[in-house]
């Protein structure tokens, strides 16, 4: 790959970056704002323009009282179509902007093709890039779906929120990989078994952490404790932890009727974040006496990881009724993807190339 080819296509995927990066953080805002179930319909080609009368907003209004009924009966049944105008246009600026993606993505990818600029080891990958990137609409659609015409679901699933989540990461960090090895081609790099185990686990857990934290937003798990640290204001939250029913099957795990399965999350979630710290701090430790680029690269990773510690708690603690603080919430979603992408960032300078 000549100089020319990787400089225009780091930066092609730099942008490719940043557009997958907004688009996690509006359906953060889209989650947090209620706004995802606001249209009931997929709508490929159509949809990409809203509603452009007053006689079509009432439609989509109705449309959204009748598929959404529960979501509306609970918590939206006084809403006034100028307020439902509000929630429909984070919905539909979250579809707009990942078909917009796609447009972008497209065409330089053509012009490159033409170029001979992309070499095969590329090409696959960034096939693996399409891929994710049409799953993660397909499976959108499928999430958004789950909270449709069921009269006993206030919100979409949270294990299909966070599946879709995890798909959306996982576009994220495949990007980002690639996006690494162009940039850092012919960069020196090192191998440290030791730090190698480490890095891959405080990854394996950072996705674990995710996904907890996907389920902490779909079940609104941090409203049973807004408090911290454990037992602050609820010295009964372990009694939480049973459930009402162990005979029960699915039911058991039904979030919207058992309160012991948001509690698990919650203990998860921020037991998880401990143990992500102490990792942080074990590279870092373990890095001290390394290239200096590892030492950088292992300081970046243990400030974001004592950030996105602190935007949890502020998340947690915020919480009024059943609502979090949405910067708060979308900035701890953002910052999580971030700190993913540092601990890539730092494996890819200890996996030596053979």
């Amino acid at each position: 790959m000549t100089a020319q080819a990787r400089k225009w296509i780091s930066i092609w995927l730099a942008i490719g970056l940043i557009l997958v990066f907004v688009q996690v953080v509006i359906g953060g805002i889209t989650r947090l704002t209620d706004s995802g179930l606001s249209i009931t319909e997929w709508e490929l080609v159509k949809g990409v323009l809203p509603p452009t009368n007053e006689e079509a907003w009432n439609i989509a209004f109705e449309k959204y009282q009748t598929h959404a009924k529960k979501q509306y009966e609970s918590i939206h049944s006084d809403m006034s179509l100028k307020e439902f105008k509000r929630i429909y246009f984070w919905e539909w600026f979250h579809r707009l902007w990942a078909r917009s993606m796609g447009l972008i993505f497209i065409f330089p990818f053509i012009f490159f093709l033409g170029k001979k600029w992309i070499p095969k080891w590329l090409l696959l990958r960034l096939s693996v890039v399409i891929g994710l990137a049409a799953f993660a609409g397909v499976f959108g659609w499928i999430m958004v779906a789950s909270g449709l015409n069921d009269d006993n679901r206030t919100w979409v699933s949270a294990y299909k929120l966070a599946s879709h989540l995890l798909i959306a990461t996982s576009l994220f960090s495949y990007l980002f990989y690639t996006f690494i090895k162009v940039r850092h081609l012919d960069e020196q790099r090192y191998n440290y078994p030791q730090l190698k185990k480490l890095v891959l686990a405080t990854i394996l857990v950072c996705l674990v952490q995710i996904t907890f934290g996907a389920f902490m937003a779909g079940m609104r798990a941090g409203a049973i404790h807004p408090h911290w640290p454990f037992f602050l204001g609820n010295q009964n939250f372990l009694a939480l932890l049973f459930p009402k029913d162990p005979a029960g099957s699915l039911e058991l795990i039904n979030y919207e009727k058992q309160v012991w399965i948001k509690a698990f999350v919650q203990v998860v979630h921020r037991s998880t974040a401990l143990l992500l710290l102490i990792l942080a701090l074990s590279i870092y430790y373990l890095s001290k006496a390394k290239e200096s680029i590892l030492k950088k690269a292992s300081l970046v990773i243990l400030v974001l990881v004592g950030l996105q510690y602190l935007l949890g708690v502020l998340s947690i603690i915020g919480i009024i009724g059943n609502k979090t603080p949405v910067f708060l919430g979308v900035a701890h979603q953002g910052l999580a993807l971030i700190f993913l992408a540092s601990l890539f960032y730092y494996w890819y300078f200890i996996s030596e190339k053979k």
